[in-house]
């Protein structure tokens, strides 16, 4: 199967996005009934993750801790100045592997697949693999 893409906009420096609906209509579309889905940020100062849907709060707390963590200024040396959003990106990490399960992705009661931003806003893209078995 070919690799799926899609454009994701943010309109804040950091952010946090729920992307599960995006990736859900490509399983759907795929075809596939089991197997594994495989989702792919290809930027340095952005990332991937799966976390809780039901309370926004959390979303909130999470980048609130993060950018505790790691500080947007900290004497960092990279010219560029978004060392900070490297470091994030990093940590949380590049992509996820979900199981696909009856055609839909298996995540758990309360779990969404979200976009994490970093250093924007930015037009951003998301690439999902679909692996059948």
């Amino acid at each position: 199967m070919s690799v799926f893409q899609f454009t994701v906009r943010t309109s804040s420096h950091t952010q946090m996005l729920d992307i599960t609906g995006q990736v859900q209509k490509i399983v759907a579309e795929s075809g596939v009934q089991d197997g594994l889905c495989v989702v792919f940020v290809p930027h340095t100062t952005a990332a991937v993750t799966v976390n809780e849907n039901a309370d926004p709060d959390v979303q909130t707390d999470f980048m609130k801790e993060i950018n505790k963590i790691v500080p947007w200024e900290d004497g960092y040396f990279h010219a560029e100045g978004n060392s900070a959003a490297h470091l994030k990106a990093s940590m949380m990490g590049f992509s996820e592997t979900l199981i696909i399960d009856g055609g839909k992705l298996l995540l758990g009661t309360w779990q969404d697949v979200y976009f994490l931003e970093y250093d924007g806003p930015r037009t951003r893209k998301v690439y999902v693999k679909i692996m059948e078995g």
